[in-house]
């Protein structure tokens, strides 16, 4: 069979012999790729060889009504658990491979021998394992002996007195003080990976029917399953699995948890982004099995932002569960056990399973680790232990429980019990009194190439993220002003679900192979198209009326901000014979404006070129120098005449860097790479004037970068912009190669500033310690900052995550070009903007944050017909430290705290937070027609305290450094 992701189906006909009567009878099937057993148009049973899945029940004890002739379907896919790789496991799918059927068997199953050999496993692991100066190693080695002794293979008859001598050992207990290990049935599958995303909604399937047939033997069996985008794929496809596991769930074996729609990256998503994973995972467990979810559960992701605690706090969570961090590299992680604090003060209760793995088999090996490795011994006497096969699905296995019903109170071995994550983190949560607390973010110190990796879908995912914000907020306001307008709450959902499902942790950091590249793309570009088209129902409902054009008046441009704050830019508006005009326009808050016949800037742009070639161009609040390779070499603040660029060092200095990681190649971008840093120096076309000023002024120039790829840029600098900015394009054709560009600066600071979800943190810009030169590749969001007292100079940036300070020298990492799991990752063209902005004062007070937005979130200019109308602003904050993030329809039903439900069809929900890191009271003022406010949780769930009251200034709110805050605004029909 030939791998291009698809299935074969096989037709097996079995007649079972007479003489079999009272034997177990199984259905052996082994084969390279994953298998699914059907039966009856169901399917009934998961076959992985990798996964030690290779046979299926036919019955336990053979009886005379029982058919004796069946007909079975397996279908077969043309991938192994992990993939296709060529090779090794993380190189690109072979075309090539050849997938093999090598046994299909009826055979009898002999249990007692099978129990034997468990018996048998278990004590000889004991015996090496417990050590010679542990007596309860010898006791288990002469047990073994003594059974050898006395059992006769060839005599069935002799098995169970050998049974029972081990049944002696296994009934021997431990005293009281001994740890206690909490077993949970677990099966980590990758939402896209090694394999595109539709194969895995069959290893969905083929690893819970597993899990399904173990539960109907194995009453005490449980299992944590999380991310609903897989339930609702099962529910979907397997509509009859689905029933089964809601069954299941209803028993409480079957457990969900995580609360979110993927297990997504910890990193990149935007703040509101991970609002939406909580919101949108946690009302499906809510629809589907009638309960919200109690524990964040996100144990392979590369790392975690230091707001997530006060998200998950915000969406009903207080527990937090991983084990990535022990892939750390450098610095071991101290704690295993540990209270989490975020950026503003939010504390959760977290567990990393000791034995460092979600993947156990349930060996006396695995068990022992756990306990010797627990870095929080005396403070927590229990542990989790998560057991199954993992990655590309499988699940647990009969001889794992079969192995830890062994050991379940064995002297010398931990106590092991089968347990739900509600009943570990409850006993943790009563032991937690002498606790540590880890506060700010879990760095991962490894996997940081993340950041850079696949470009295309870093970009896609911010664009997105952009688009649906913008849709939501005209929406909102469309609604709000009456009319017939339809908020589009289900075409929404449907796009926020494909921008949560690339946000799974192999896609959006660019760890995956090529099919799921184009993949998600495709689900971009449908964003994009959607989203274009809801966006244009929504300014045509909102403002319709000014789109018209009016007999005998001149064609004018509506421009809407949807920014909390007013803004002064220069646009760019096709004009009526289809040309391009540069018009400076001041927009509203939240709102629009007609672009009058052109504001004149208060002073213009003035662009020069210097008889050395290099070009000087100035607005009044910036001047820059620009050396024909298009590198600052003076920046300046012209009111201060404070200069940015050191003397002798270029400023926007491309370089390119060997990009050799040890193994993970599309993860890992390793110290050592800094050291092979070559400047790019070769030019193709030198510095050239583009735009000679006015409203803008611009200048281009191309350059050679490594052996075969071209970078050109347009340096632009707008009327009274306080940033230059750098458009930029790439055709990018290299192998194992990095590109940075660097801005060295006359700020002396320990430390930068980053932009992180609903805030920023600071990081070392030295070395001093192994966790400061770990974190040597970082990421951000849209800013990050390096700040003396009274200046300092920001990047910003339109689509780029992956950053460096060290010591003086800002660096924002623009491509890579690893080759797997993906041989084409990055190769082709590229397009982004970032942006240089020196600023007098603190980064807060500058306005840089409001800046790295504006970049974000371009103005919107729409031809209109009348020129006559007023500016229209529909929200605005009286305080610069706080941003409101979100405004969208609430959610058609939300249950308050008491559990009751609550339906509030006219109700908006906006999102704020404190982005200063300060103490403030702010005003939220809105011209919509508002006939109650309340504060709600992430979940809009509204608190159950009174109403906020209404005043002439609006509503007041109190923020807290870095808090988030929403707000439910009731409107008057």
């Amino acid at each position: 069979l030939s791998s291009r992701w698809e299935t074969c189906w096989f037709k097996v006909e079995l007649s079972i012999p007479s003489a079999w009567a009272g034997r177990e009878v199984h259905f052996i099937w082994e084969s390279d790729g994953e298998g699914m057993v059907w039966r009856d148009a169901q399917p009934v049973q998961g076959l992985t060889k990798e996964g030690e899945k290779t046979s299926y029940i036919l019955t336990s004890s053979l009886k005379e009504m029982e058919p004796h002739s069946l007909t079975l379907y397996v279908e077969l896919a043309c991938n192994g658990l992990f993939g296709a790789g060529k090779g090794s496991m993380i190189a690109p799918p072979d075309p090539e491979r050849r997938f093999t059927l090598s046994k299909a068997e009826l055979v009898i199953f002999n249990r007692d021998v099978y129990e034997l050999l468990v018996d048998l496993e278990i004590l000889l692991d004991m015996a090496q394992l417990l050590g010679e100066e542990n007596q309860r190693s010898f006791q288990a080695l002469y047990t073994a002996n003594q059974m050898v002794n006395v059992c006769d293979v060839m005599d069935p008859s002799t098995f169970p007195a050998a049974r029972d001598l081990a049944a002696v050992i296994f009934s021997q207990r431990n005293g009281g003080s001994q740890h206690t290990i909490h077993a949970v049935g677990h099966c980590h599958i990758d939402s896209a990976w090694l394999w595109p995303y539709e194969e895995t909604i069959r290893k969905c399937a083929r690893s819970w029917v597993t899990v399904v047939r173990l539960m109907e033997c194995n009453p005490e069996l449980t299992f944590a399953c999380s991310q609903a985008q897989q339930f609702e794929w099962v529910r979907s496809w397997y509509p009859g699995l689905y029933a089964q596991i809601q069954d299941f769930v209803a028993k409480g074996q079957f457990i969900p948890v995580g609360g979110t729609w993927v297990e997504m990256d910890g990193n990149l998503p935007s703040g509101e982004s991970m609002v939406r994973q909580f919101l949108q995972g946690q009302r499906f467990f809510q629809e589907q099995f009638g309960r919200i979810c109690s524990e964040f559960w996100l144990p392979d992701t590369f790392g975690y932002s230091a707001q997530l605690p006060q998200l998950m706090r915000g969406c009903g969570i207080r527990r937090f569960l991983t084990q990535k961090l022990s892939w750390n590299l450098v610095n071991t992680f101290p704690h295993h056990t540990f209270f989490w604090e975020g950026i503003d003060g939010s504390r959760v209760l977290t567990h990393f399973p000791p034995g460092d793995s979600y993947g156990m088999h349930g060996r006396v090996e695995e068990m022992l680790k756990t306990v010797k490795n627990n870095k929080d011994k005396g403070r927590v006497n229990h542990s989790a232990f998560l057991f199954g096969f993992g990655d590309g699905g499988g699940g647990p296995t009969q001889k794992m429980l079969d192995r830890m019903k062994r050991m379940s109170d064995t002297d010398g071995l931990p106590r092991v019990q089968l347990s739900t994550p509600d009943r570990l983190f409850s006993v943790l949560e009563k032991e937690s009194s002498q606790l540590c607390t880890w506060v700010g973010e879990l760095f991962l110190e490894l996997h940081n190439g993340t950041y850079t990796t696949q470009a295309q879908i870093k970009k896609g995912n911010r664009e997105c993220e952009r688009i649906l914000h913008d849709v939501e907020v005209l929406s909102t306001l469309a609604l709000a002003r009456g009319g017939t307008f339809q908020y589009p709450a289900s075409q929404l959902q449907r796009l926020w679900r494909l921008l949560l499902l690339n946000q799974f942790h192999d896609v959006l950091p660019g760890s995956c192979i090529q099919l799921v590249v184009e993949d998600a793309l495709q689900y971009y570009a449908e964003i994009r198209r959607a989203g274009a088209r809801l966006q244009e129902e929504a300014v045509q409902s909102l403002c319709g009326d000014l789109l018209q054009p009016k007999a005998g008046s001149t064609e004018s441009t509506l421009v809407l901000n949807t920014l909390p704050w007013e803004r002064t830019e220069v646009i760019s508006r096709t004009g009526p014979a289809g040309t391009e005009t540069l018009a400076l326009v001041t927009v509203p808050s939240m709102g629009y404006a007609i672009a009058r016949e052109p504001l004149l800037p208060p002073q213009p742009v003035a662009v020069r070129k210097q008889e050395d070639g290099s070009i000087a161009m100035e607005n009044g609040v910036i001047a820059v120098c620009l050396d024909t390779m298009g590198r600052l070499t003076s920046l300046r603040l012209v009111d201060s005449e404070r200069e940015s660029v050191p003397d002798g060092c270029y400023a926007n200095q491309f370089a390119l860097f060997d990009d050799v990681p040890l193994y993970w190649d599309a993860w890992d971008v390793m110290d050592y790479h800094l050291e092979t840093r070559k400047p790019v120096t070769t030019l193709l076309k030198p510095l050239e004037i583009t735009l000679a000023g006015g409203l803008r002024g611009s200048a281009s120039f191309s350059l050679r970068i490594g052996k075969s790829s071209t970078l050109t840029q347009e340096i632009i600098l707008d009327a009274t912009c306080p940033y230059l900015r750098f458009l930029t394009q790439v055709e990018w054709k290299e192998a194992h190669k990095f590109l940075k560009v660097e801005f060295p600066v006359q700020v002396r600071s320990t430390n930068a500033t980053y932009e992180i979800q609903f805030g920023h943190l600071q990081r070392p810009t030295h070395w001093n310690m192994s966790w400061d030169w770990a974190r040597f590749e970082v990421w951000a969001h849209k800013w990050l900052d390096l700040s003396e007292h009274g200046f300092g100079v920001a990047l910003l940036n339109d689509c780029k995550y992956g950053a460096s300070a060290h010591r003086n020298v800002l660096s924002l990492s623009l491509l890579r070009a690893p080759k797997s799991p993906d041989a084409t990752a990055d190769i082709g063209h590229h397009q982004f903007t970032y942006a240089v902005m020196p600023h007098r004062g603190s980064f807060q007070d500058a306005g840089v944050i409001q800046c790295a937005y504006n970049l974000n979130f371009p103005l919107h200019a729409v031809p209109a017909g009348s020129a006559q109308c007023p500016a229209w602003s529909a929200f605005s904050v009286s305080s610069p430290a706080v941003v409101l993030e979100t405004v969208k329809q609430a959610s058609p039903r939300g249950r308050n705290r008491e559990g009751r439900w609550v339906n509030l069809p006219d109700a908006v929900v906006v999102r704020l937070y404190e982005a200063h890191g300060s103490t403030v009271v702010a005003w939220l003022q809105t011209s919509l027609p508002v006939k109650e406010a309340m504060l709600c949780d992430l979940l809009e769930r509204p608190a159950a305290r009174d109403c906020l009251p209404l005043e002439q200034q609006g509503v007041k709110l109190s923020f807290t450094p870095f808090r988030v805050l929403s707000v439910l605004l009731v409107l008057r029909q």
